[in-house]
């Protein structure tokens, strides 16, 4: 359906049935739509939850004619870390580099969009929602995991090795996954990549924050109970160019 005549409003979950809202649609996304599973989901309430739910920030794109929730993401500031003990993507990546860098970050994560707003408007509030969150609290680097929908390396090797190859973050900013479940991404030499192909290969999510200037850490994360292949993005605020800094002081408008 289209959205483009639709209104849409944004703001922080600040109830117990706003928080519902975000998890019902979480739900019907990551387990209804892509087999995803977790030890707190609420299967027969339709809820999709974890253990670091009550400590995030749930940003929530509300369609105005309808009061339905169609677009949530899930934040947690660097000052709010100490209220959870970790950033729920240490369980994947070594963050050693951003936390000790002594900047101000912002992780993002639980992205979606329900099935019949994805390409129109909504999407566009959810990225304004978010600018006005990373001025408001002067956050200086987003990160967080994105998902290719596969759990075999080998089905992804071309859009896998085209990050690494063209988007590796630089060692100030380079998160690694975790050596326990570290599967490399530079599978196909470059000679031998089609960068074209490889590209549309790659989740429009994931584009997004490459257009924004962001790069992907080092290795990849097979997470089996989301039936998903995750790479870490990370954005640092100081190296967007005018137009695209925009995005994030207001100016305009994952898991």
């Amino acid at each position: 359906m289209s959205d483009s005549g639709q209104s849409f409003s944004v703001r922080i979950a600040e109830t117990d049935a706003d928080l519902r809202a975000a998890q019902a649609l979480r739900y019907d996304v990551f387990v209804r739509e892509l087999g995803a599973g977790g030890a707190l989901v609420d299967h027969e309430a339709g809820l999709e939850v974890d253990k670091f739910d009550p400590f995030f920030d749930h940003m929530l794109v509300t369609d105005e004619e309808t009061g339905q929730v169609v677009g949530v993401y899930r934040l947690l500031r660097s000052d709010q870390v100490d209220l959870v003990g970790q950033f729920y993507s240490e369980d994947e990546y070594d963050l050693s580099v951003l936390k000790n860098s002594g900047r101000k970050l912002l992780e993002l994560g639980r992205s979606c969009l329900h099935k019949d707003y994805r390409g129109g408007m909504a999407m566009y509030h959810l990225w304004s929602g978010l600018a006005e969150y990373v001025a408001r609290h002067e956050v200086e680097i987003l990160f967080g995991v994105a998902s290719f929908h596969s759990t075999d390396p080998a089905e992804l090797a071309a859009p896998l090795s085209l990050l690494h190859q063209k988007h590796l973050a630089p060692l100030e900013l380079r998160v690694k996954a975790q050596p326990a479940h570290y599967q490399a991404m530079d599978l196909v030499a470059a000679e031998d990549l089609d960068r074209r192909k490889a590209m549309l290969e790659i989740p429009a999510l994931i584009k997004g924050y490459l257009r924004l200037g962001g790069f992907v850490g080092e290795g990849a994360y097979i997470d089996h109970v989301f039936n998903t292949t995750d790479v870490c993005l990370v954005v640092d605020t100081q190296r967007l160019n005018e137009r695209q800094r925009k995005i994030y002081t207001g100016g305009r408008s994952q898991r």
